[in-house]
């Protein structure tokens, strides 16, 4: 009989990982803004990331937020100023979140 893997060590507390969320710009701030819905292109899609990017520029946790979506390969949505196509790049390029 096989038995399940058990982890060796248990994940560290998920406020020290997750506080910078706390402080950042978004929240509270519709989520549409910064997800796109099914099938939005063009001159709405831009618009949209625009906004959201601006938000961005001005927050506290810009560099934690990037270095998490980085880190983690967020695959949806504006994280730390970056959309999925300009993070993309990034990863290809060998960035990572101690680099970002």
């Amino acid at each position: 009989m096989h038995q399940p893997h058990t982890p060796s060590r248990l994940p560290g507390p998920n406020a020290d990982l997750w506080d910078w969320q706390m402080h950042g710009l978004c929240r509270g701030v519709d989520s549409s803004v910064f997800f796109h819905p099914d099938g939005e292109r063009g001159r709405a899609r831009a618009q949209r990331e625009m906004r959201a990017k601006q938000l961005c520029r001005s927050c506290p946790v810009i560099v934690q937020c990037r270095a998490h979506a980085l880190q983690v390969g967020e695959p949806y949505g504006i994280w730390g100023g970056l959309s999925e196509s300009e993070r993309e790049v990034l990863v290809k390029r060998g960035v990572t979140r101690r680099s970002a």
